[in-house]
C-alpha cells in the first residue's frame, strides 16, 4: 500500500483510532493536543495497540519525542511544530515525516526536510479550527503538486466524499479528512465510502 493511503483520516481519540483500524482504514493520524510527556507517551503506546495486528499505519502528530520512546513509525508536524522539533532525532530513529504547509515560505521550509509527503490545505472552508489561511482551491492543490513533484501531496480542510473526485482530479496524492467523518451520523457507513473512493481513484 502507499504510504499515506488515498483515504487519511485524522481523528482525537484511541478509541477513533481502534474503530477506523477495525474498518480496514490503513493510515490513520493521532492528533491529540495539550498533554504532558508522560500522557502523550501513554497514548501513543495505547494508538499503537490499537493498530497492532490491523495493517493499519499509526502516524503520530506533534509528539515525536513520545513516538520515539514508544517505537512508532510515523510522524507528522505542522509547521509551528516544526520549528521546535529535532528532525535529525526523527530520521534517526527511523520515523516517516509528514509536515503541514500553507504558503510559499512553509512549503520551502518543508521541502529542505526532505518530507515523505506534504499536506496542503485548507482547500475548502472549515470550521473545525481556526485558520491563519484563506481557502486555498483547487488550482494550488495542481500548483503544489507541480511543485513538489514525485513527493506524496495530502489535501486537506473541508473535504467532504462528494469534493474528492475533484481534489484527487487537482492532483493530490491523498485526502485527510476529520469532520466528514467524525462528524458523520453514520461514520462507519462513511469510512466504506471513502474506502470505495479511494480504491476508485487510485
Amino acid at each position: 500500500m502507499p504510504y499515506p493511503d488515498r483515504f487519511y483520516p485524522v481523528v482525537d481519540s484511541i478509541a477513533w483510532v481502534a474503530r477506523l483500524a477495525a474498518l480496514g482504514v490503513g493510515t490513520i493520524q493521532l492528533r491529540v493536543k495539550s498533554l504532558s510527556h508522560a500522557e502523550a507517551t501513554a497514548m501513543v503506546r495505547a494508538a499503537l495497540d490499537a493498530v497492532a495486528g490491523s495493517g493499519a499505519k499509526l502516524v503520530v502528530n506533534d509528539w515525536w519525542r513520545a513516538a520515539i520512546e514508544v517505537g512508532a513509525a510515523h510522524v507528522h508536524l505542522g509547521h509551528e511544530d516544526l520549528a521546535e522539533a529535532d528532525v535529525p532525532a526523527i530520521r534517526r530513529a527511523g520515523l516517516t515525516l509528514g509536515l503541514s504547509t500553507h504558503d510559499h515560505m512553509e512549503l520551502e521550509t518543508a521541502l529542505r526536510c526532505d518530507p515523505d509527503y506534504v499536506a496542503f490545505g485548507p482547500i475548502y472552508p472549515t470550521t473545525l479550527k481556526a485558520m491563519r489561511f484563506a481557502p486555498q482551491g483547487l488550482a494550488r492543490i495542481t500548483e503544489w503538486k507541480k511543485r513538489i513533484g514525485k513527493i506524496p501531496l495530502v489535501a486537506i480542510g473541508g473535504i467532504t466524499l462528494e469534493r474528492a473526485p475533484g481534489v484527487f482530479a487537482a492532483g493530490a496524492d491523498s485526502i485527510a479528512v476529520v469532520s466528514d467523518v467524525t462528524q458523520n451520523a453514520d461514520p462507519d457507513a462513511r469510512v466504506r465510502a471513502w474506502l470505495g473512493q479511494a480504491a476508485q481513484a487510485a
